[in-house]
């Protein structure tokens, strides 16, 4: 089988550029850790996998995100497992579509540009439909999430414990997102996604969503906005698919550093649980 290989560089003081700072113990200790689980990720490979059938797709919707998505995606190509990476640019107007589409045919990266702004739903939907892995996760461009949680997000369905999992920002109880608003937000909006389709989850509106790609083909999505976060739980819920969770590191940003969720989303997203339950 061909050997997958994660390359440890030093973390280097942005100041000195010489020696690893206190800031970057953790990221670097994170790092050591993925080196050593990097052999048992590649054991659970198929010795005929290849970019036709990669192991993992990874889907990165991206809407005027020029100052991270360059970071965010060379962070998930130097992920140590053979996957496939889907770039949607959904009608960007700062750079971020000229980068993406730089990019296609590129270390394993797949450019879709769409010809106008229509939404994160929208953009996922395209990206569900080229997708080739056996894994299917979703990647936010902005940073909020790190790359590096992919591996934990993806691994219950690994290891043939889960078909699909969702990374909790709340799941281990810590306050990561310092506003009360959001996280309050959260637990009502999840609070009644769970009394709506019968779940258990913590955070509903997580990014990070990993399925195989075989429940995928059992559902359709509708929602072109963020309405796709009740509506793929409510359909899961429907066809009997449990949804495991695991914890994830979360650095919010606000909405002068480029959030774009709104209160007409959070509106939408209260239309979606209860329509998604009567239907």
């Amino acid at each position: 089988m061909k050997e997958t290989s994660l390359e440890l560089k030093a973390l280097q003081n942005p100041t000195t550029g010489n020696h690893p700072s206190e800031a970057n113990l953790d990221e670097a200790n994170r790092l050591l850790e993925l080196a050593m689980t990097s052999s048992a990720i590649e054991q659970s490979l198929d010795s005929n996998t290849t970019m036709d059938s990669p192991k993992l797709t990874v889907i990165i919707p991206a809407f005027n995100e020029i100052a991270t998505i360059e970071q965010v995606v060379n962070a998930v190509v130097d992920l140590p497992i053979y996957k496939q990476v889907i770039l949607i640019d959904d009608g960007s107007t700062d750079g971020t579509r000229e980068f993406i589409a730089s990019l296609h045919g590129k270390r394993g990266i797949e450019s879709i540009l769409h010809p106008e702004n229509r939404g994160k739903g929208s953009a996922i939907q395209s990206g569900f439909a080229t997708a080739r892995g056996e894994i299917v996760i979703i990647q936010d461009a902005d940073l909020e999430y790190n790359p590096l949680d992919i591996l934990d997000v993806i691994a219950p369905i690994l290891d043939g414990a889960a078909d699909v999992v969702f990374g909790s920002r709340y799941l281990s109880g810590s306050k990561q997102d310092a506003s009360w608003i959001h996280r309050f937000g959260n637990r009502v909006l999840t609070g009644l996604s769970n009394l709506a389709s019968g779940q258990n989850l913590t955070d509903m509106e997580t990014c990070y969503k990993a399925f195989r790609r075989n429940v995928l083909s059992k559902i359709s999505i509708e929602q072109c906005r963020f309405g796709f976060e009740p509506e793929i739980t409510a359909k899961l819920a429907k066809n009997r698919i449990p949804i495991a969770e695991v914890p994830i590191r979360y650095q919010p940003r606000n909405w002068d550093e480029g959030k774009k969720i709104g209160v007409l989303d959070l509106i939408n997203t209260l239309w979606c649980i209860v329509w998604y339950r009567c239907r």
